[in-house]
């Protein structure tokens, strides 16, 4: 079947009806799966926060023992994830995301054996090594079946898996350390570490059956649809003339050093929330796990809206610049506030602002670099724009930790966050309107 053919629609043109069609098919068929797949992959890369509460008396790990341990999971990121981007470019991302979700499964439920400061290091960083690849293959995977005008609102709802893994997550984790704690002997974060493990495994083994390689291999497409989705995703590649063609001319292109300072910034903000969360709540009075785990679950509730909100604004104005820069901006006032709480109330609300707005950055970040990345400049970069931001989720940790032990408080770690999404707001101002803005 043509685009010539196809029946038309009353009122809309019939390729349009047909596009219309396709890309329907295209969300249900890959972005809930695809959510599911990350709200598995950050449940198992954030729980720490949550097993922190347990096994940092049990094991005796310091606040900044801990914080090194948070973030060294972004060591072995950032050393495999560009060849990881590199590998599922030329093998195809069913198979090679199948490999990853399984890998960092088996890895995050032998966590559950964690006996010194020493083995929770080199697991954590194993953990980084085995999902390096995760996020930068699914964003590159996204840019195969979505043009620019669509992409944010895709990626938005895609990483809205972010604040779900959270509202779920918290208190599950919480529920499994209160009920679990001393079954056989075992302590509750390590039957959190264990359970929560299996899903990874399980949806692993699923996406290598599920999960389409392209657009020509989609056998729940017609031609008609196969086509139109393919000519845009070409028209799109025609335009990115600017785009570096080599791993050598992606590395060393200052537009994609500009965005690795962007994301960092953002990186750093986002982490330091997450991984401390649970710390800083139990900090405000509230006492249990199960508690805390709700209450933490408040401020993702908050930026699951917002995410949703931005991404589509993005994409119905075609702006990027300032619907990073504002809420980048808010998420800075939240965590200052933070610092002035005297009650949980005020404290949830403080941090709900914070985790709205440096959260909801993610997503609307990487409609900047897939704006002009293409081919093989978009695997390498992509990757390596991820990688080096995520850097910022092992610096991110450490310093909270090591300001944490060094004042006694909170605050300055609040504070250096605010700092870093400022700085990353001005760095959005940098990039020109006309390249990003489509």
């Amino acid at each position: 079947m043509t685009l010539q053919t196809q029946a038309p629609t009353v009122g809309v043109h019939p390729i349009q009806a047909v596009e219309d069609r396709a890309y329907s098919k295209v969300f249900w068929r890959i972005v809930p799966f695809l959510m599911l797949c990350y709200v598995v992959a950050y449940l198992d890369r954030v729980n720490v926060g949550f097993a922190k509460l347990q096994m940092s008396s049990e094991l005796g790990l310091s606040e900044a023992a801990y914080g090194v341990g948070a973030g060294i999971f972004f060591i072995g990121y950032f050393l495999f994830e560009v060849p990881s981007n590199i590998i599922m470019n030329k093998v195809g991302a069913r198979i090679w995301i199948a490999r990853i979700m399984v890998t960092w499964g088996v890895i995050s439920a032998a966590f559950m054996f964690t006996t010194s400061e020493t083995t929770f290091y080199v697991l954590r960083f194993l953990l980084g090594v085995a999902e390096a690849g995760f996020f930068p293959g699914i964003i590159l995977y996204l840019t195969s079946w979505y043009p620019a005008h669509r992409r944010a609102k895709i990626i938005a709802t895609f990483m809205s898996a972010i604040p779900i893994s959270a509202i779920f997550g918290n208190p599950l984790s919480g529920l499994l350390m209160d009920g679990f704690h001393g079954t056989h002997g075992l302590s509750g974060w390590q039957w959190m570490f264990l359970i929560e493990a299996i899903p990874a495994i399980v949806f692993g083994i699923v996406t290598f059956f599920y999960l389409d390689d392209s657009i020509r291999t989609a056998k729940w497409l017609d031609d008609a649809e196969k086509d139109v989705l393919t000519a845009n995703i070409s028209a799109e590649n025609r335009a990115k003339a600017s785009s570096p063609h080599s791993i050598g001319a992606t590395l060393t292109d200052r537009r994609v050093w500009l965005m690795c300072l962007i994301y960092f910034c953002f990186v750093l903000g986002q982490y330091g929330l997450n991984f401390w969360m649970p710390t800083i709540v139990k900090a405000t009075g509230v006492a249990g796990n199960l508690n805390i785990g709700l209450i933490s679950a408040i401020p993702y509730i908050c930026t699951f809206v917002a995410m949703l909100a931005l991404g589509r604004s993005a994409d119905r104005l075609r702006e990027r610049r300032w619907h990073l820069v504002i809420p980048a901006l808010i998420a800075a006032g939240g965590f200052v506030a933070a610092t002035m709480a005297t009650s949980t109330p005020v404290a949830i609300a403080c941090l709900s602002l914070a985790a709205a707005g440096a959260i909801s950055c993610a997503p609307l970040f990487w409609s900047l670099p897939t704006a002009f990345l293409a081919g093989t400049g978009a695997a390498a970069g992509i990757a390596w724009i991820n990688s080096v931001g995520n850097l910022a989720g092992f610096l991110g940790p450490f310093l909270v930790g090591y300001l944490k032990d060094f004042t006694g408080s909170n605050s300055a770690g609040m504070y250096l966050l605010a700092v870093a999404l400022i700085v990353g707001s001005l760095a959005v101002l940098a990039v020109p309107a006309k390249t990003v803005n489509r």
